[in-house]
């Protein structure tokens, strides 16, 4: 290790270097690209930091993950990592026990069919997208059988009063 190298801190160049006159100018150091995205759906809170959040016992979340009702994502060594959405849903089923009086299967079986109607929604938009693509399509179509039409008709003229009307009648 260099002297210098132990000026340099994380952010800049270290002392003396970048500077009028002295050795090669350093360049800036960007920091990398974040490698993850934060979403509502990032496990990032360990049991103890979701506890708090959520105002209950980590011990409570664990149950809770026995019986299916919040299940956090897992880590390598099988630790339980919670997402901003898991914490809601613990909140959630805290409210629905103590607030409504609902036991832990009538929670389940509440979460279970909020699941499906997520799903069933979604489910039906995309067929309404799939519907809409399919109605611009066929007017699409519809507008090229119009304009491959013949344009050269011969214009109806309206009968006057002084005219004749001739049926014509093919020949078999």
């Amino acid at each position: 290790m260099t002297p210098d190298s132990t000026a340099r801190g994380p952010i800049g160049p270290g002392i003396g270097e970048g500077l009028p006159g002295s050795a090669a100018p350093r360049a800036r150091r960007t920091a990398p690209p974040p490698q993850y995205v934060l979403t509502e759906d990032t496990p990032v809170y360990v049991i103890s930091v979701a506890a708090e959040l959520s105002g209950l016992h980590p011990q409570t979340l664990r149950q809770y993950d026995r019986l299916g009702l919040v299940c956090p994502d897992r880590t390598a060594g099988r630790g339980r990592r919670y997402s901003a959405r898991d914490i809601q849903q613990l909140r959630e089923v805290q409210r629905l026990s103590q607030d409504e009086g609902i036991n832990l299967a009538g929670i389940k079986r509440i979460i279970e069919l909020e699941n499906q109607v997520t799903a069933l929604q979604s489910r039906i938009a995309e067929l309404i997208d799939s519907l809409e693509g399919a109605a611009t399509a066929l007017q699409q179509r519809e507008a090229a059988v119009h304009a491959s039409y013949r344009r050269d008709l011969v214009p109806y003229q309206p009968p006057t009063q002084s005219s004749a009307l001739v049926v014509w009648r093919p020949k078999r």
